[in-house]
């Protein structure tokens, strides 16, 4: 494959786009995020950076380029992921990286190989302009357990503030809502259909702890407000149990995720729903049912008035574009670098809207304004 031009954010994207780089927690059997790494490091050598392939898991690295090391400025990050998840249905090949007008089809364009691509190529273009250190990560496993950032933090890379290329349609982001999954095992008695004195009804013991949860999620969570992201939510994920038409099932497992916002940690969620179980049981005394947390990630909360906030928002105003500051709404890595005590936010090209989605695609024109605005900051951030 032919190497792109320095700072040729298009060029790059397509490439990029090209690489199957299906995540191969999500997708067994899959390559995983090895070649587009190794192309892709090639690539950033190619353009005089300094470059380092950090080994994350077995065949799975980051890929860590730096520009402007050693100069007095403040120091800045961009972050992005390389991985992408299945294909589905997909309408357009999905790495061909198909062209139509302005628009770029294939898996992994809008999330978020355009936002990669931005970050890269703007590095490129202001590597001998900017006067601080500037660190652009290409990190893996983003769609499944964010190992690569974890990565990234562990090898005690810090900056004063960091830009994650999500997919905001060049809004800035400085907040998004976290998650917390949560197990509910029921426990009920085995018996005949026939025999209503001794079964015990494991699933309608679900369903009355999901009814008290969506009423909940219908009053309590949504008196509780966030002036970017909202309310709160809850939905039921899945639900399994039963064994046969005829026998009343002993158990049942009902698996709920709970979006949440800044300042509610796992131990809130999970004394809510001790609540919710406590309510139920006062109407249905057999209710036997144990808890079980199975993942948090945390939500990501950076004031408005931040130093990166109103820099971006300064550079989205000298390329004459709008500054609109919006909640995002997926989980991101930047969570993991706030807690890091970086301060980091989220901005790039793409829709969210069509992240995972059967027809995904980006403007490629949005690709080139978000190139051109990421070169403005690092300038501005680092002088």
């Amino acid at each position: 494959m032919t190497l792109p031009s320095r700072g040729d954010a298009r060029a790059l994207l397509q490439g990029l786009v090209r690489h199957d780089s299906r995540n191969p927690s999500l997708c067994p059997g899959a390559t995983g995020e090895g070649p587009i790494a190794h192309w892709l490091a090639d690539v950033l050598t190619h353009w005089g950076m300094d470059v380092a392939l950090q080994p994350v898991a077995e065949g799975r690295h980051n890929v860590v380029a730096r520009v402007g090391t050693g100069r007095p400025g403040r120091s800045l990050m961009f972050n992005g992921h390389l991985d992408v998840v299945d294909v589905g249905q997909m309408v357009h090949a999905p790495f061909d990286a198909f062209i139509d007008g302005d628009r770029m089809y294939g898996r992994g364009t809008s999330d978020m190989k355009g936002g990669v691509a931005a970050m890269f190529a703007a590095a490129a273009q202001v590597a001998d302009r900017i006067n601080g250190p500037l660190v652009i990560a290409g990190v893996v496993d983003e769609e499944y357990e964010s190992l690569g950032t974890r990565a990234l933090i562990a090898s005690g890379i810090r900056t004063d503030a960091a830009v994650v290329t999500e997919p905001t349609r060049l809004a800035i982001g400085p907040a998004h809502r976290g998650f917390t999954w949560v197990e509910f095992e029921f426990t009920g008695v085995a018996a005949h259909g026939s025999r209503y004195d001794l079964g015990i009804d494991a699933i309608a013991h679900a369903a009355a702890v999901m009814a008290e949860l969506v009423d909940m999620d219908a009053n309590l969570l949504r008196t509780r407000h966030h002036p970017l992201l909202g309310h709160p939510s809850l939905h039921g994920a899945t639900i399994a149990g039963g064994t046969g038409w005829s026998t009343y099932p002993d158990r049942c497992v009902l698996r709920i995720e709970r979006r949440t916002l800044p300042g509610e940690s796992t131990a809130d969620v999970l004394a809510e729903f001790e609540r919710v179980c406590d309510a139920v049981r006062t109407r249905i005394p057999s209710l036997a049912v144990t808890l079980r947390h199975v993942l948090t990630q945390d939500p990501s909360d950076v004031s408005p008035g931040a130093p990166i906030v109103q820099s971006l928002g300064a550079a989205l105003a000298a390329a004459a574009l709008p500054a609109p500051v919006a909640g995002v709404s997926a989980w991101t890595d930047a969570a993991l670098l706030n807690t890091a005590g970086i301060p980091a936010i989220c901005f790039g090209p793409g829709d969210m809207g069509l992240a995972h989605a059967d027809e995904e695609y980006i403007s490629l024109d949005e690709v080139d304004r978000a190139t051109d605005v990421l070169a403005r900051l690092a300038i501005d951030w680092t002088a």
